[in-house]
This record gives structure tokens, sequence and C-alpha cells, in this order.
């Protein structure tokens, strides 16, 4: 299945204009960061969410490409047998190998589409996880008066990014409270580089807290797109 880019909460929790944020920060406001890659990587439920749907999108690609290999062996076996078939006989046989085409593609439309069951279970598993992260960000900024939260994996264009504004693991840290999250002193550790660099991270294993409950880290898992509200 197609990696999905990461593209979540850009300027997540804009408390009105720039300019009228940059004017409020000499009353204690300020700019901060979050890596929401880092952060849907420390969710083990987001982890689940993949590889369920990972599992979905394989089970379904090879059921499409049943039927593909079906319509080669018609078309192979159309093609052997041609010259001893009558007219009608000919046009009956590629009417059927059409049909049988045209079945794979509806199938594939079917799971696959814009608005297809692999989106349909997307949005089941992975919006309450993306409801749930921006509302941990939104009590974070009211919490400690940030005027701007800000995502690095976004693509903004960012030109320094100091890591003492980066509040990723306070998200973490507030998203504790209402499902589990790997514990801060587990986390793969990401390293913020200014844009054009690269980032370099370590992965550790351990025990994830949150709503009272045991679990595992979430592993190598891919990240998609969260919409953000207004």
């Amino acid at each position: 299945m197609k990696a999905f880019k990461t593209l979540i909460l850009t300027a997540a929790l804009v408390c009105g204009g720039m300019m009228t944020a940059n004017a409020q920060l000499g009353g204690g406001q300020k700019i901060v960061y979050v890596d929401s890659e880092y952060i849907m990587e420390n969710i083990p439920e987001y982890g689940d969410a993949q590889e369920e749907l990972n599992a979905l999108s394989e089970k379904w690609q090879k059921e499409v490409k049943t039927i593909y290999d079906k319509v080669s062996e018609m078309y192979s076996k159309y093609q052997t047998e041609m010259l001893l078939l009558s007219e009608d006989q000919k046009r009956a046989r590629e009417q059927a190998i059409v049909d049988k085409e045209q079945e794979a593609k509806n199938l594939q439309m079917q799971y696959f589409g814009a608005e297809g069951q692999l989106y349909q279970k997307r949005t089941e598993l992975i919006q309450p996880i993306q409801e749930k992260v921006y509302t941990a960000m939104k009590e974070l900024a009211q919490a400690k008066n940030y005027a701007f939260i800000l995502d690095l994996a976004s693509g903004t264009s960012v030109l320094y990014a100091s890591d003492k504004n980066d509040v990723s693991d306070d998200v973490l840290d507030q998203l504790g409270n209402v499902m589990q999250t790997v514990r801060r002193e587990n986390r793969r550790k990401a390293t913020a580089a200014p844009a054009g660099g690269t980032k370099s991270t370590t992965t550790k294993s351990g025990t994830t807290s949150g709503s009272g409950n045991k679990g595992t880290t979430s592993g190598n898992t891919k990240t998609v797109p969260v919409k953000t509200k207004k």
C-alpha cells in the first residue's frame, strides 16, 4: 500500500492572524512546534491501525489480482483457439474477456477508489486518533499560553528550530490521559534539523502509559494526514 505522506496539524491552534499573535508574544505567549511523525509513531493504537489497514490492502490487492490473472488466462486461451472459432464464438469470447476485465476494475474501485472501502476503514480507524491528538494540542496550548503550534513534519519552511521549543513530548504526555502512548523515557528520540537538513533517530523498546493500561511500543509505522479543526 502506498505510504501516506505526513501533513498534520500545520500551524494548528491559530489564535488570530500572525500580526496579532506577534503583538501578543510580549504578554507571555510563544510559538512552539511539534514533530507529528514522532507523535504518531509513539502512539501504539496508531501502529495497530496501520497494520490492520496494510493487511486489508494486501488482501484486497490479491483479490483484484486474481481476477486480472483470470483475464490474462482467458485472453491467452482465446488467442490460441481463435482460428478454430466461428465469428459468433469470437464475439462471445471477446465480450466475456471485456466483462471479466470490467469486473476487476469495478472491484478495484470498490476497494481503493477515492471513497472506497480502504478510505472508509482508514477514516474509521485513524480519525479518532487524530481528534485526540488535536484535542491534546489544544489543551496544551491553552494551558501554556502558546500562540502557535507549528509542525516540522508538514514541510513548512522553518529555517531554525530550537529543541527547547519542541513540545512533541508534552503533547504525548497530554495524550496519555486518554489513550496509550509510549513512556517518555522509551520514546523514539528524534533530533530536529534546520530546513534542508536531516533528522537522526534512535528507537527504544518499552511499555506504554495512558488510561492505566500496559502495552508495547508502536514500532515502525506509517503516517497519515490529519485534518485540523479551525
